[in-house]
C-alpha cells in the first residue's frame, strides 16, 4: 500500500505534544533485611563499647557433704568488654535554581526526588558494608587512606562458623580489627542443609536461639531444595487457578524453625544464621539532612548519618562461609 499524494503526517506536523508519563520507573532495590530485623540504638562515641559474660561450664560432680562447712570459693571470672567503631557515609545533592523551577514530569521537586533518592543509596551502602569482610579501624585524622570504618558482621563471627579449605576465621580480642580469611575460588563448596545443620547445631549449642538465615539469591534457591523446608500448600476453592509455591520461606531444623530471607546485598559466598536480637545498628549521628552554603544559583544539601554495628555477642550468630555463588 502507499500513501495518498498530500497527505499531511506526524513526519512533518509542527506542536505535536510529546507523551511523556508522569511516573517514574525504579526497580533498583532498597530493601535492606539485616538493617531492618536487627535493633537500632544510641551511642556517645566514635568507639563505643559493651559487655559480654557467660556461665560456668555445667557440672556433674556438684554434691556437696550434710552440714559441711565453705572453706574453699569458686573463682570468678571478669566480663568481657567488646567495642567497635562509628563510620560516616554521606551523599550530596546540587541542583540549580533554574532546574528546581521548571515543570518537570513524574516529579514536582527535583531537589526533594533527588533527596530521597540519595537517602536510599546510604541505606544500601550502610546494608552492604555491615555484611561485607570489613575490619574495624580507628582511622587517622585528615587522611582519606586511613578512614574511620565500622568492624562488618564477618570481622565479629568467629565461633559457630562452618568453611571451606583455607578459610579461617578472623582473630581479635576486643574489637573486630581483622578480617576474615576466605577460602580460594577452587575451595568453594555448594551450599548444603548438612552444613546448615552443622552451623544452626553450633549456634544452639552456644546458647543461642537461631531464627533467621540470610542469604544471596543462588544460595536461596538452593535453601529451597533442602529436605527440611516446611512444605507449603494453598487450598484452592471453586474456579481459582492453582497458586505453585516453589520458595522456601521456613526451615524447620532440630533446634527450631529458621525464617530464609534472601539479601541482594550480601556475598553470595556467605550464608548467616542469626538471632536478630543480638545485634543492632547504633547511630551517633542519625540520617540529617544538611543545607550547605550557598554560593551561587544552586541548591546544596548533604545526608550523612554515623553508625556502627554492634553485635552484643558474636555467639549468638553462625555463619556458612565459603559457598559457591553459581
Amino acid at each position: 500500500m502507499s500513501q495518498t499524494a498530500n497527505t499531511f503526517d506526524t513526519f512533518a506536523a509542527k506542536g505535536i505534544r510529546e507523551s511523556l508519563s508522569n511516573v517514574i520507573y525504579n526497580i533498583s532495590p532498597e530493601e535492606t533485611p539485616f538493617m531492618s530485623n536487627i535493633g537500632r540504638e544510641n551511642v556517645k562515641n566514635t568507639y563505643f563499647e559493651w559487655q559480654t559474660d557467660s556461665l560456668a561450664a555445667a557440672s556433674t560432680t556438684n554434691a556437696q557433704v550434710e552440714g559441711d562447712d565453705v572453706s574453699s570459693f569458686d573463682s570468678t571470672s571478669a566480663t568481657t568488654r567488646v567495642g567497635n567503631y562509628t563510620q560516616i557515609s554521606n551523599k550530596t545533592v546540587l541542583i540549580s535554581g533554574t532546574l528546581e523551577a521548571v515543570d518537570k514530569a513524574g516529579r514536582r521537586s527535583e531537589l526533594a526526588y533527588q533527596l530521597a533518592k540519595r537517602s536510599a543509596e546510604i541505606k544500601r551502602d550502610m546494608e552492604s558494608t555491615m555484611l561485607t569482610n570489613q575490619a574495624a579501624s580507628a582511622g587517622s585524622a585528615g587522611v582519606s587512606t586511613a578512614l574511620r570504618k565500622t568492624g562488618s558482621l564477618l570481622a565479629f563471627l568467629k565461633t559457630n562458623t562452618d568453611k571451606g579449605t583455607g578459610g579461617a576465621d578472623p582473630v581479635y580480642t576486643s574489637s573486630p580489627n581483622a578480617t576474615r580469611t576466605d577460602a580460594t575460588a577452587a575451595n568453594l563448596r555448594t551450599f548444603t542443609e548438612a552444613i546448615l545443620k552443622t552451623v544452626i547445631q553450633k549456634v544452639w549449642a552456644s546458647g543461642g536461639s537461631p531464627k533467621l538465615l540470610m542469604v544471596g539469591p543462588v544460595n536461596k534457591a538452593r535453601v529451597s531444595e533442602f529436605a527440611g523446608i516446611a512444605e507449603i500448600r494453598r487450598e484452592v476453592t471453586g474456579n481459582r487457578q492453582a497458586t505453585i509455591i516453589g520458595a522456601a520461606d521456613v526451615y524447620v531444623s532440630d533446634f527450631g524453625s529458621v525464617s530464609v530471607v534472601p539479601n541482594r546485598f550480601q556475598r553470595e559466598r556467605d550464608a548467616f544464621v542469626l538471632d536478630p536480637e543480638y545485634a543492632s545498628v547504633a547511630f551517633l549521628r542519625p540520617f540529617q539532612t544538611v543545607e550547605l552554603a550557598k554560593t551561587g544559583d544552586a541548591e546544596k544539601r548533604l545526608i550523612t548519618v554515623e553508625y556502627g554495628l554492634k553485635v552484643n555477642t558474636e555467639a549468638a550468630h553462625g555463619l556458612a562461609a565459603d559457598l559457591t555463588t553459581t
